[in-house]
């Protein structure tokens, strides 16, 4: 599945809620689904900077497509990068690296979260379109 259409998908699951309490519960309950990373990859090399709570990423190649694993220690941070690596996991890089995020404003996101949160997200997306970039480089 192309990224727009994942991206579209997650849009579509956030109309179905009416109001932001559910939308809340929805990214708690996405949290929970979220890949978890494995312990050993739990560095400070891999916290994302920038985000108020603790939020580590790790990425790795596997046949030209990029695997996001992820974990954080606040549900909803967890839920955030949840909707991220849903987003972008098993996507070649290229396509990471070209993809828009115009779907976290669609669903409401931003305007719903704490500045600190909201800056979070923004490392989020910054971060995962690094590793992005870092294996588009490898592959060349």
């Amino acid at each position: 599945m192309e990224i727009k259409e994942i991206q579209q998908d997650i849009v579509d699951e956030f109309s179905m809620f009416e109001d932001w309490m559910q939308r809340y519960e929805y990214m708690i309950e996405l949290g929970k689904s979220l890949p978890l990373i494995n312990e050993k990859y739990k560095t400070d090399d891999n916290i994302i900077k920038g985000c108020q709570s603790r939020v580590w990423v790790h990425a790795e190649l596997e046949a030209d497509k990029l695997v996001f694993t992820a974990d954080s220690d606040a549900i909803i941070t967890k839920g955030i990068i949840a909707i991220l690596i849903r987003s972008f996991s098993n996507q070649r890089p290229q396509d990471i690296i070209d993809a828009d995020t115009k779907f976290i404003d669609e669903i409401g996101l931003k305007e719903h979260l704490s500045p600190n949160r909201a800056n979070g997200l923004v490392s989020m997306i910054k971060q995962l379109k690094l590793y992005a970039v870092a294996y588009q480089t490898q592959l060349n």
